[in-house]
């Protein structure tokens, strides 16, 4: 494909429009991922702006968080406890197609610009709603942050070794997970509107979507009425399949039959294994698991990582060193893949910032700009969605709507 074929093309959501009260991370992260492929997303904030602009790491004034979850957005503020705000938001909602937020159930309503109120106002609107618990059931009414919603959904009492405390998974990987199922509830029921001309109110659950996202603990459960338990760096269902020691190092393996295994002990040199009647089956590799860790890393423990890898690499069983975050985005697999793109934003010269992950062969290539300014684009936006003039504006600034006035 062309540099031209792929200008000519469209982006995948281009035309679609999102009126977007998120803050913090799972919900900016929905609606970045849609701004990434097209949509024209408004962020919609306080005049104190969203909380995540004065949280760090910062960088000449700008927070990474905040700059990462809000690229390819607009700026709009408005004080929502004020009357004429909320009019400003009742004709915004007519225009556009999407609505999210992840106040606290209830707030909304009680602002006035709840599901009811917008989509009476426009019937084909899609109003999603991401919290902590949902917008039903008897914890409806809790706040939740990342490390809540692990510690209440078995995430954290699967993690760590067996011996040891439960322990945080190094991402706020609730928020993410939250944020994914958003876009996707989002694009489902935009299809739906287009084919029946009726929106819908969608509730997103930080809590039920991590619960999803643990797909073999809630498999196992299902069928065994047992909760996982931790085992630190194995799996814990199959052998050798998890992080072993080397000379200079760790690396992964993953082995899940036997034709695998018969391969690793071979390019490890330890033929004697492949006929122990120990480790004749996946599940009693993993009874024994203790024993064939030692004898693998018996071996591994003469060896520097690179030449372990290399030669399980040889012998094609799944293996691989382990990365940091730096080692991972600076590599060449990424670089090709373009999941980084460079950006044009005078406040952070040399800003890189990541797009959604999955390429669209016919569409033309994701947007990549940066976040804004608080407030950047209020009076833009007002003068051209809503066509108010610039002494009407001002008179919203002067009455307060737009924050306070100077």
């Amino acid at each position: 494909m062309t540099a031209a074929q792929t200008l000519s093309k469209p982006l995948p959501l281009d035309g679609i429009r999102i009126l977007d009260f998120t803050r913090v991370l799972a919900g900016p992260m929905s609606t970045a991922l849609l701004a990434d492929l097209g949509a024209e997303v408004v962020k919609v904030e306080p005049p104190q702006g969203d909380d995540y602009r004065a949280i760090g790491p910062m960088r000449n004034g700008q927070s990474a968080l905040f700059t990462v979850m809000n690229r390819n957005k607009q700026s709009l503020v408005l004080d929502l406890k004020h009357p004429q705000a909320v009019a400003v938001v009742h004709e915004l909602a007519q225009q556009v197609d999407v609505v999210v937020e992840n106040f606290r159930p209830g707030v909304a309503e009680r602002l006035g610009i709840g599901p009811a109120a917008l989509r009476t106002l426009n019937p084909r609107l899609v109003y999603v709603s991401v919290s902590g618990f949902g917008q039903t059931g008897p914890l409806a009414h809790r706040p939740a942050y990342d490390i809540i919603v692990q510690a209440m959904s078995g995430l954290m009492e699967a993690t760590g070794e067996p011996q040891g405390a439960p322990t945080l998974v190094g991402e706020a990987v609730s928020d993410v997970v939250a944020g994914l199922f958003a876009s996707w509830a989002t694009l489902a029921a935009l299809l739906q509107a287009q084919r029946t001309g009726e929106g819908q109110h969608v509730d997103v659950s930080m809590f039920d979507t991590t619960l999803t996202f643990l797909a073999t603990s809630m498999s196992r459960y299902l069928f065994t009425g047992q909760p996982a338990r931790r085992v630190g760096n194995r799996h814990p269902l199959s052998a050798p399949f998890g992080v072993y020691q080397a000379r200079d190092g760790h690396f992964a393996l993953a082995v899940l039959n036997k034709k695998l295994f018969d391969a690793t002990v071979q390019a490890m040199e330890l033929p004697q294994l492949a006929g122990d009647p120990r480790f004749a089956t996946d599940e009693s590799r993993s009874a024994h698991e203790p024993a064939l860790r030692a004898a693998l890393e018996g071996w591994a423990m003469q060896h520097e990582v690179a030449e372990v890898v290399a030669r399980l690499e040889a012998a094609g069983v799944p293996v691989a060193p382990i990365w940091n975050i730096a080692q991972a985005l600076e590599s060449e697999q990424i670089q090709a893949r373009g999941l980084l793109r460079e950006v044009d934003d005078e406040r952070l010269p040399g800003l890189r910032l990541p797009t959604q992950p999955v390429h669209f062969n016919g569409a033309c290539a994701n947007r990549a700009q940066r976040a804004p300014a608080l407030g950047e684009h209020t009076e833009l936006l007002l003068s051209s969605w809503l066509n108010r003039s610039g002494e009407a504006i001002a008179a919203l600034r002067e009455a307060g709507a737009l924050g306070p006035a100077h």
